[in-house]
């Protein structure tokens, strides 16, 4: 009894009129799904990856799809399947190479596509700089210079990395491929060269000051404008003033993160100022207007009369400017009335003709819980 074999194009789940790169796309799938490596001892997975890499090799040729399409299996198989086996002039015959058909895929599986070599070239690290500057500094913005470490163009070798100056020879490992290729079976696998790192160069005679890195530490000074408004964890960032890169890479990014000194007597919140001040009970009860030193110079403050203590007052556009555009928050002014520890005997008469001649309400200002009840049921 014989057993039919099934669709090439069900066996990869496309339509008929499907495109190259749709049937690529699909195949890729199917590999990656039932490859032997990803199931191991899974003869039912095997077979799968085995019908739809034969089914690729059937489609993928221009020649044996249309007799595929015209014939169906036996346009393609003479006497039936392919002559020794269905790999024996399949895509993987003579060490057929993985990447022409599995792409990046199957180059992360299998550790490196082939043909793909590493470059030598890489953008330099970026840096972090850790800055306190004054509450004033941050409100009005400054400028200084920064002293830090970083990676340099070595310049004993020039960036090269050779002590002669030649730079990197090719690698005796790989021929220069940055990749070993060896047999896996019916696939041929490439893997990254250890000895060049996936370069496909190396050093020979390294620089005796970077030891061939070709960069090497050095200290530098970095100018570090502060604009106003800037606030605690702000992150400045100067391109190109990070690491040097390796073999002629771009430099990174150097990071100048803020930490802001508390005030005295200011407290940032957002981009408005807050500060307590202290007035007297006089004050407080026939208002008042005097001024306090403000951060940006003196402000002007006027007390109602009746203030509350607690009360606090506004003044617009007094607070921390807006960083990198107009205006400025607010500063509010809260006011604690203050009632003397300690009065002179002149002072307490004082106060107590005042008493004579006023009356206060000493019953709670809220209804009492029974007197809620009362007018629930009323």
């Amino acid at each position: 009894m014989s057993v039919s074999k099934a669709d090439y194009y069900e066996v990869l789940g496309v339509a008929r009129d499907c495109s190259e790169q749709e049937l690529k796309s699909a195949y890729r799938k199917q590999a990656l799904k039932y490859h032997p490596d990803r199931n191991p001892g899974d003869r039912s997975a095997e077979e799968k990856f085995k019908e739809a890499s034969e089914a690729y090799q059937v489609l993928s040729d221009a020649d044996k799809r249309a007799a595929y399409d015209r014939y169906g299996h036996a346009g393609v198989s003479g006497a039936g399947g392919f002559p020794g086996g269905p790999f024996a002039g399949g895509p993987f015959a003579g060490g057929v190479d993985i990447g022409d058909i599995f792409g990046d895929l199957f180059g992360e599986m299998f550790g490196g596509g082939a043909g793909q070599r590493a470059s030598r070239q890489q953008r330099g690290d970026d840096l972090r700089f850790d800055l306190a500057i004054d509450f004033e500094d941050a409100f009005f913005g400054t400028e200084t210079d920064v002293k830090l470490r970083r990676l340099e163009v070595c310049q004993t070798c020039g960036g090269r990395g050779s002590a002669s100056g030649r730079g990197p020879s090719t690698c005796s490992h790989c021929g220069g491929r940055g990749q070993i290729r060896f047999q896996q079976g019916f696939f041929s696998v490439a893997r990254t060269c250890a000895a060049c790192s996936g370069t496909g160069q190396v050093i020979t005679d390294p620089c005796p000051t970077c030891r061939g890195e070709g960069r090497s530490a050095a200290e530098v000074k970095v100018h570090v404008k502060v604009p106003p408004g800037v606030e605690e964890g702000t992150r400045i960032r100067y391109g190109g003033e990070g690491d040097a890169g390796r073999a002629g890479g771009p430099k990174g990014d150097l990071y100048i993160v803020l930490s802001i000194r508390p005030h005295d007597f200011f407290e940032r919140q957002g981009y408005d100022l807050h500060c307590a001040i202290p007035i007297s009970f006089p004050q407080a009860t026939l208002g008042d207007e005097f001024e306090i030193a403000g951060v940006d110079g003196p402000v002007n403050i006027k007390v109602p009369e009746g203030t509350q203590s607690g009360r606090e007052i506004r003044i617009r556009g007094r607070g921390v400017p807006h960083l990198n555009a107009r205006g400025a928050g607010d500063l509010v002014v809260k006011v604690i009335v203050q009632i003397p520890r300690k009065l002179t005997r002149a002072q307490k008469e004082l106060v107590q003709k005042l008493s004579e001649t006023m009356t206060v309400d000493n019953k709670p200002s809220a209804p009492s819980l029974l007197e809620k009840m009362k007018d629930l049921f009323s």
